[in-house]
């Protein structure tokens, strides 16, 4: 029996620490948030690298009203890539909960499974969202009142990119589950591989001579699916090579496994439809900034929006590696270090991404000239946009992290179903009535969207202390 008087949080604090298997085992806390938020990181440099490349290439193809068209279809574009990985996101989620506990309750076998499973499963996401683009591709465009111009740039970059969705779904499902294992440096030599084929190739596919050259837009996009291809190629081979213990291919974990897909989707499913929801909720967001009858605002929003993701770096790294503890440590059932490894991720995140907020402040002129040289329009449009983003940093490290670790522990519905009643409201219900008056401009509906990331914050941090997200089952 408890003793009378000792809270719960008193009880873990008492429960006896544990030690993870493998490489991890031995190290201290800060040092495993570290050993796997390191190479994360660094593909997540690489990652903001190839947009910004896309970005740079976009800004130089043309002039004067082009350019703008040009950049607006390149916002648009940017919307649906992020709906490309929606469903592949879902099975990457599901595929490391799994392959993150398995390793924690030492079930190598499993693990093995999760990973075949997962690649089956990323392919098959990939290619429904393949076929979802082919077929409403126009329907988007339309609904988004893009100029003539800016629509017909954004078919031909959209059309093209939606070949990536099987390849990268694959690849997506197998890096998760290398995470969930402890291992990140062999995804990032995958995505290294991604990143360098796709620079090369877009910078060739566009600005070198014909015939291959000279594509424009679609050469941007053709060059993304072609690095896809190389990096599933590159970790499928080394995954292969790699005779080791740990997580690896195996016959039985390729054969089709009704129970294991089940569990990855279980998982999975709610975060697919959270991310769907949110990705039309803010293209909610996007056809009202695309109306705003501002020229160049779609454009300005995008720059905005790829200088932000500088500050998602260290967030996006530091909660790779806080998921696949919390799972790790769930596994091994210890709560009190689960909830140790999420609470020094959250201040490593929220401390490293205000540092970038104030990199905003003071470099935002020089960022915004780098990426749309000598257009004062976009200067002035977006200058406004990372001020918004500078304050509200420390919120969306909060959500970043706390989301990320809940999702890691298989608590995907509790996520779910408190991101929709923030998102709704402000990015659709106040969005709608300022925009419904005409009291609504580029910069105001940035900050709607702060005060929307400012109540989440709020809310999944009660949640987290409240503790029921420990209890998830996968």
């Amino acid at each position: 029996m408890d003793k009378p008087g000792i809270s719960v949080e008193a009880r873990e604090r008492a429960a006896e620490e544990v030690e993870l298997a493998g490489k991890l085992g031995g190290m201290s806390l800060t040092r495993q948030v570290l050993t796997l938020a390191m190479w994360p990181l660094l593909e997540q440099i690489l990652a903001f690298f190839v947009g910004m490349t896309d970005i740079l290439i976009a800004g130089r193809m043309a002039e004067g009203a082009e350019r703008v068209a040009i950049l607006d279809a390149m916002g648009l574009g940017g919307y649906i890539s992020w709906f490309i990985y929606i469903f592949q996101g879902a099975v990457a989620t599901g595929v490391m909960a799994l392959v993150s506990r398995s390793i924690g309750a030492r079930d190598e076998k499993l693990a093995n499974r999760g990973l075949g499973q997962g690649l089956w499963l990323g392919a098959l996401a990939g290619f429904a969202a393949f076929l979802i683009l082919q077929i409403g591709t126009d329907y988007v465009i339309q609904w988004m009142g893009l100029s003539p111009a800016a629509g017909r740039h954004a078919e031909s970059y959209i059309r093209m990119l939606a070949w990536s969705g099987p390849i990268a779904g694959a690849m997506f499902a197998v890096n998760a589950a290398l995470r969930g294992s402890g291992d990140t440096k062999t995804p990032f030599l995958a995505m290294v591989v991604v990143n360098a084929v796709n620079m090369a190739a877009s910078v060739f596919l566009v600005f070198g001579p014909g015939p291959l050259g000279g594509r424009g837009v679609e050469g941007i996009a053709l060059g993304t699916v072609i690095g896809w291809i190389a990096g599933l190629f590159t970790v499928v081979v080394m995954l292969a090579i790699k005779r080791r213990e740990g997580l690896r291919w195996t016959r039985e974990g390729l054969k089709l496994h009704g129970e294991t897909l089940l569990r990855i989707w279980r998982v999975g499913v709610p975060q697919a439809v959270e991310i769907a929801v949110m990705w039309t909720i803010h293209s909610y967001g996007l056809r009202v900034i695309s109306n705003l009858g501002n020229e160049g605002a779609l454009g300005a929003h995008f720059i905005a929006i790829r200088l932000e993701s500088m500050s998602f770096l260290p967030g996006f790294a530091i909660s790779a590696a806080a998921a696949a503890l919390t799972g790790q440590y769930l596994g091994a059932g210890s709560k009190k270090m689960a909830v140790k490894a999420v609470r020094l991720s959250w201040k490593l995140g929220a401390a490293l991404m205000m540092f970038m907020g104030m990199c905003f402040v003071f470099g935002r002129e020089w960022l915004i000239g780098l990426m749309a040289p000598g257009s004062e329009l976009h200067a002035d449009l977006a200058g406004p946009l990372l001020l918004v983003c500078a304050v509200t940093q420390p919120f969306y490290a909060t959500c970043i992290i706390l989301k990320s670790t809940m999702r890691g522990a298989g608590a995907t519905k509790l996520v779910m179903r408190w991101s929709f009643t923030s998102m709704l409201f402000y990015r659709i219900g106040v969005l709608w009535l300022l925009s419904h008056f005409g009291w609504v401009t580029l910069t105001g509906v940035w900050i709607v969207f702060g005060m929307d990331l400012f109540t989440q914050a709020l809310v999944f941090s009660r949640l987290h202390f409240k503790g029921q997200w420990l209890d998830a089952k996968v």
